[in-house]
């Protein structure tokens, strides 16, 4: 057995193991678990220094997912949109591919949440090969989001023949895997996952971090790997309610990501998933944070602020004003609110 492997054995999934580790009031928590179950593993354990910390928040269970009257079961419309179990096509050249319901933690934020850790997505080589029938029958698909659960809890020569089987569909020019293991359980990127990945370029990794304190020694490795098989890493950072609502916090950790080759990609406005209506902030407070980052630090490490349109109506950015007026000159603000103005041309578009 690897090592992620025992590491991932040892995970707190109950209440009572909670409570020998973290000061909370565990006994409230079995009926949220019993609806949204917990996995928090003894590495990301280690981060969290109370329960009420940035990384605590994300990790464990709160009574107030189960006091939800606000968000949806289904938020972004994913069931709807899958013409066979396991995949979503939601956009005209793009599908999700769904390959596990494991993660290596069950984030309380999620927007599967409804499914991961359950029997509510299950997979099988069946699902599977039902997918790769409809990638073949629809060739308008180019690009293939691989997702979960986490596809980095599968174990390696699975992840490859996955792999395998969506290369050899002549129409699937790009291939995308999703993953919050090199941020909650670094451990599991390894020399022999990293060997299968580079032989399937062009191939992108998009990861997640949402705090500084999950850029450690470890996930700073992991991510190094991976880069050095010459994978491009992106980062889907989400904007959670007292973890990372501020402009500080964000600006040290988009800045972190580019020293460990991440290239902060979305910073995500909360879904409107049930059980997380406590993590979500006003889209202004998103708006106002991008506004103290532009031009304050280098644009390779601004993210793009989106919003992922409930009844998967898709991603819609959510920008500062910058434009004052539109005629003969544009008229703007720059990151420092000085009023600038560019001439236009007499040409339409």
């Amino acid at each position: 057995m690897e090592t992620w492997q025992r590491i991932l054995r040892n995970s707190i999934t109950s209440p009572e193991e909670l409570h020998k580790h973290i000061a909370c009031d565990s006994t409230a928590l079995g009926e949220v678990i019993a609806n949204f179950p917990m996995r928090i593993n003894p590495y990301f354990l280690k981060l969290i220094q109370s329960a009420d910390d940035s990384l605590g928040k994300q990790a464990i269970p709160s009574l107030e997912e189960i006091q939800d009257y606000t968000c949806l079961t289904d938020p972004l419309g994913e069931d709807s949109r899958s013409p066979v179990p396991n995949l979503v096509h939601k956009y005209p050249d793009r599908a999700l591919l769904l390959v596990t319901n494991q993660c290596a933690m069950y984030c309380r934020f999620c927007t599967r949440k409804r499914k991961v850790g359950t029997d509510r997505l299950h997979v099988t080589e069946e699902t599977l090969q039902a997918g790769y029938d409809y990638l073949r029958k629809t060739p308008a698909i180019r690009e293939v989001l691989i997702s979960g659960g986490d596809p980095f809890l599968l174990e390696d020569e699975k992840i490859r023949s996955i792999l395998s089987s969506l290369r050899n569909i002549p129409s699937i020019e790009v291939i995308r895997i999703g993953t919050r293991v090199p941020s909650v359980l670094p451990m599991r990127i390894t020399e022999s996952l990293v060997r299968i990945l580079r032989n399937f370029h062009p191939l992108y990794i998009n990861t997640h971090f949402n705090h500084p304190a999950e850029i450690t020694e470890e996930s700073a490795r992991a991510c190094s790997l991976l880069a050095d098989a010459g994978i491009p890493l992106g980062c889907q950072t989400v904007l959670l309610k007292g973890v990372n609502d501020n402009p500080e916090t964000l600006k040290k950790l988009f800045l972190l990501l580019l020293k460990i080759r991440v290239k902060p990609y979305y910073l995500f406005q909360a879904d409107l998933t049930q059980g997380t209506d406590h993590f979500r902030t006003r889209t202004e407070t998103g708006i106002k944070i991008m506004r103290k980052l532009y031009g304050h630090i280098s644009g390779m490490a601004i993210p793009t602020f989106a919003l992922d349109g409930p009844g998967g109506k898709g991603k819609i950015p959510l920008t500062p004003r910058y434009i004052k007026n539109k005629g003969k000159n544009l008229t703007f603000e720059n990151y420092l609110g000085e009023i600038c103005t560019y001439p236009e041309t007499g040409d339409g578009i």
